[in-house]
């Protein structure tokens, strides 16, 4: 399940890119959903650990992709922390959804995002509440951002 804090929260990872510069792993980004969470958000392709192919700014490496897959895939692979997903956008709203129905996790977020029409199943850590529907997060998330 996705668990989300709204607001600040001081245990959370504000500086994603910062974090993801000196720990991300080689192997992270040659991970199979990675590879398809870099395709669909920003469009690239991985040729490999070290080079990601941009239609936008070419060949790149991993430190060099947006903040929201960065986020990503720092949800995916450290499990123990929280991340501002606020470095997110709502396109990525489906993926931390798809991470999250694999494992539980837990995300920090300063803005409302966009999860979409489908339900889903998400606790707002702040009431401690599991919503269902956009309809339901905004009238609780919006007393917190």
């Amino acid at each position: 399940m996705l668990n989300i804090y709204f607001g600040p929260m001081e245990e959370a990872v504000y500086n994603t890119a910062a974090y993801f510069q000196y720990d991300y792993e080689d192997g992270w980004i040659t991970n199979p959903e990675v590879r398809e969470m870099i395709r669909d958000v920003d469009q690239s392709v991985v040729l490999d650990s070290g080079v990601i192919d941009s239609p936008v700014l070419g060949k790149i490496p991993p430190v060099q992709l947006s903040g929201g897959v960065k986020t990503l895939i720092l949800v995916k692979f450290e499990k123990d922390k929280i991340f501002n997903a606020s470095t997110c956008g709502d396109n990525c709203a489906k993926w931390l959804l798809k991470i999250a129905d694999q494992e539980d996790r837990t995300i920090n977020l300063r803005h409302l995002m966009d999860f979409g029409k489908d339900r889903f199943t998400i606790r707002i850590l702040n009431t401690n509440e599991i919503v269902h529907s956009m309809k339901e997060l905004v009238s609780i998330a919006g007393n917190f951002v």
